[in-house]
C-alpha cells in the first residue's frame, strides 16, 4: 500500500488489504506476461487511459511517464494518436488531461525556482 495512491484507491487498499493485494498480483502477472518493457507498456497504459475515459487513470499514467523519462511531445502524441480508434472527443479529453498534469509539473517548477 502507498500513500502516492489516489483517494479512492488508497481507500480501497487500507479498508480492503487481501483484495488490494490479489489486484495488485494481477498488475504484476500481466505485466510479466509478454515481450513490452516498462517504457512500452507505459504508453499502452496511457492510451488504454484515454480510450476508456479515465480522468484519474490519465492523470496517474502521465505523471509515471514523466517520472520514467518520457517528454511532454511523447505524451501529447499518445492521445492524438487516439482520434481514430478512441474518436476526437475521447482523445481531445485524454490531452485536456495530460495538459492538467503538464501544468502541475509547471507550477511545481516555478515554485522550486522561487525557493531557491
Amino acid at each position: 500500500m502507498s500513500n502516492d495512491l489516489p483517494h479512492g484507491a488508497n481507500d480501497v487498499a487500507t479498508n480492503n488489504p487481501d483484495v488490494w493485494d490479489a489486484y495488485s498480483e494481477l498488475g504484476l502477472a500481466v505485466a510479466d506476461s509478454g515481450p513490452l518493457d516498462g517504457s512500452e507498456r507505459r504508453l499502452v497504459k496511457l492510451a488504454l487511459s484515454i480510450g476508456i475515459g479515465s480522468e484519474g487513470a490519465t492523470h496517474s499514467h502521465t505523471r509515471r511517464a514523466l517520472d520514467e523519462g518520457f517528454s511532454a511531445e511523447a505524451l501529447r502524441q499518445v492521445a492524438l494518436l487516439a482520434i481514430p480508434t478512441a474518436g476526437f472527443p475521447a482523445a481531445v479529453a485524454g490531452l485536456t488531461w495530460i495538459e492538467d498534469v503538464l501544468s502541475e509539473e509547471d507550477e511545481d517548477e516555478d515554485e522550486e525556482e522561487e525557493e531557491d
